[in-house]
């Protein structure tokens, strides 16, 4: 497969394993407990993402499920509070340090490539075996985005690329072809990934009735399935009870189920049994093969009894109901239909059109913030809530993790909190922002949502909606008898400054009511902690910082050695980190003092296993008694490995 090639690209391609490890550092002041005393397992931190990234490694490595970013979009629009390029000072700095002098004569697009490689390989370190990243883009660098997914995740991993229909009315100035659609481009950690289904739609559901007092709502569907030519046992006539003609599939079908499950389901309306009619002829000519070719002898399914007492206790049955999956149209009198069932069909599927009247546009994103933020457009670019829900909907479950490593205004918190809160979910979110609006802003929005907050900002809410369609369309003057009766209603209520008429929004008869008091909005109990990047794990000349707390050591070589969950068994012992596979593992640390391999530390360990792992800076014990002991001597730090 041709890979994408560009200024710099040689030296970021590795880079992501370059990056140095750094703890994170909490700010107990800055993030918020929920009602049990507990942040719920969700994460800000602010700070470079790579960096960051590379943080999250030895906690989440493999476990996260669902990933969105938003990142900078490459216009070349200066003055945003987020820069939306690469000339953002801080990515600047990165590009002289990694890439070098020469990274001085790159274009923008070059600068972009080389900021986006090192982080979406990350990234992809992070995703679960059954996860999936989703990625705004633009038309500015959506192409090469795609050529550059395609090497990281793989061309087979490529789900979809999403069509958001971002603004519901384009500007007067605006010239040449309207981008009306943002990209959202979706991969998954390994190829076959499905989304969740979404909710079924009223107007989908209004397919389904139940003319007949069935248990359950259904609607007309198709009596045949194809493949006559290969399926020539379920191809055979069934006798009508009403008419007595003979029933056969249509040319090149044939019977959905098979026979033995029709007889039963005919046997619903009066008795029924099978009989040779040795019509081999119009089989053949069904399945659109040879009379000589056709199967012989497959019976049709008959009347038992005379056609008149036949149609007698069917037509009981079509007046009382309920009919049998298999039912015969126009009162009776028509061909065979096949019930489908509401309960079965399950949701909607997810197409790559999102429209936004579905999950929301470009100005309904800044309405929230501004509702949120007292009226002031604290951040310019924001998504709308709806549409990051919509990801988390189709490729979350209730427990799992859900990465935002350009985290912005904190939507993406909003919207795993908002889910939660819909379904009873334990979803976790962990945000990462670079910039320095990471408190005020990112953090903030998850505190109000948490907390509970009062909009200022003038609000809007829908009192009436109904979506018209041609099946409907009929009842039209009823429903805007409702819409004028739900705007007085809500006149008379009085919550409401202005309440206005009935209106054709997107094909939906709608009625907003606007006011200027706010609302009292109320909060998810939930909470989060607050990070920022702290020490480097290991100093430049490859020592261990001493200003790394010996816990976060501890877990780093743990993860180094086994990727598996951290189980701090220091109080059982100081140099404990665990165990694993009949595997223990010690590190010998204590910070300043050295530490020696010997008898002596050996007779204090209360653990051993079929192999023993130790962590020391000195190991005086020979090599065949090591091995006679089954025990791995690594010398700190030269034996800690770097991820």
């Amino acid at each position: 497969m041709p890979a994408l090639e560009w200024m710099g690209k040689d030296k970021v391609i590795g880079y992501h394993r370059q990056v140095p490890y750094r703890v994170l550092d909490q700010v107990p002041d800055k993030g918020v407990l929920a009602s049990d005393g507990t942040d719920h397992g969700n994460k800000v931190i602010h700070g470079d993402n790579l960096e960051a990234l590379k943080s999250l490694l030895p906690e989440y490595e493999g476990k996260v499920d669902c990933i969105y970013i938003d990142p900078p979009y490459n216009t070349g629009n200066e003055g945003w509070v987020y820069n939306d390029n690469v000339n953002d000072p801080r990515i600047r700095r990165w590009l002289g340090e990694v890439v070098g002098k020469e990274g001085e004569d790159f274009s923008r697009h070059d600068k972009w490539l080389c900021m986006m490689y090192p982080r979406l390989q990350m990234l992809r370190l992070l995703l679960s075996n059954t996860g999936v990243i989703f990625i705004s883009i633009d038309d500015n660098e959506e192409a090469v985005l795609k050529s550059v997914c395609d090497e990281i995740f793989g061309r087979s991993c490529f789900v979809s690329n999403i069509a958001w229909q971002r603004t519901y009315s384009t500007r007067n100035d605006s010239k040449g072809i309207v981008n009306e659609v943002e990209h959202i481009l979706v991969y998954s950690r390994y190829p076959d990934w499905n989304p969740n289904k979404l909710e079924r739609t009223a107007e989908m559901n209004a397919k389904y009735g139940n003319p007949d007092g069935d248990a359950s709502a259904w609607r007309t569907d198709n009596a045949f399935a194809p493949g006559a030519a290969t399926h020539q046992g379920m191809v055979y006539a069934i006798q009508h009870p009403f008419t007595g003609e003979l029933l056969y599939p249509a040319n090149g079908s044939c019977w959905r189920y098979q026979q033995d499950v029709m007889l039963d389901i005919m046997n619903g309306w009066c008795p029924y049994e099978l009989r040779n009619l040795h019509d081999e002829e119009k089989r053949a000519h069904v399945c659109g093969v040879a009379t000589d070719d056709v199967r012989p002898d497959v019976p049709a399914i008959m009347l038992k009894e005379s056609m008149e007492e036949s149609k007698k206790k069917s037509a009981i049955v079509l007046e009382r109901g309920p009919w049998p999956r298999f039912f015969f149209t126009r009162n009776g009198q028509g061909g065979i239909a096949r019930k489908t069932y509401l309960d079965s069909v399950g949701g909607r599927l997810v197409t790559n059109l999102w429209p936004y009247a579905e999950v929301g546009h470009t100005d309904e994103a800044s309405k929230e913030i501004k509702a949120m933020f007292e009226g002031r457009a604290a951040f310019d670019t924001p998504k709308p809530t709806r549409l990051i829900r919509r990801i988390i909907d189709i490729a979350t479950s209730k427990d799992s993790i859900v990465l935002d490593s350009f985290a912005g205004s904190g939507t993406t918190a909003q919207a795993v909190l908002e889910a939660n809160k819909a379904d009873g979910g334990h979803r976790r979110f962990i945000l990462v922002e670079m910039c320095d609006y990471a408190d005020h802003i990112t953090a903030e929005r998850a505190r109000k949502i948490i907390q509970g907050f009062e909009t200022s900002a003038k609000f809007a809410r829908t009192v009436y909606e109904k979506k018209l369609t041609a099946a409907n369309l009929k009842n039209a003057a009823k429903y805007i008898e409702e819409a004028k009766a739900a705007q007085q209603q809500a006149i008379e209520a009085g919550e409401y400054d202005k309440v206005g008429n009935p209106r054709l929004i997107d094909n939906t008869l709608t009625v907003i009511g606007e006011t200027s008091k706010g609302e009292t909005v109320p909060g998810i109990d939930s909470g989060f902690s607050y990070y920022e990047l702290g020490p480097v794990l290991f100093e430049p000349d490859g020592m261990l910082n001493p200003k790394v707390p010996r816990q976060e050591l501890f877990h780093y070589v743990w993860y180094t050695e086994t990727k598996a969950e951290y189980q701090n068994l220091t109080d059982e012992h100081p140099y404990l980190l665990g165990e694993l596979a009949d595997t223990v593992y010690y590190l010998a640390y204590d910070g300043a003092d050295e530490s020696v391999l010997g008898y002596d530390l050996l007779r204090t360990l209360p653990r051993r296993g079929s192999t023993t792992v130790i962590y020391a800076d000195r190991c005086v014990l020979p090599q065949d008694r090591l091995d006679a002991l089954n025990i791995v001597f690594k010398q700190i730090p030269r034996q800690i490995a770097r991820v």
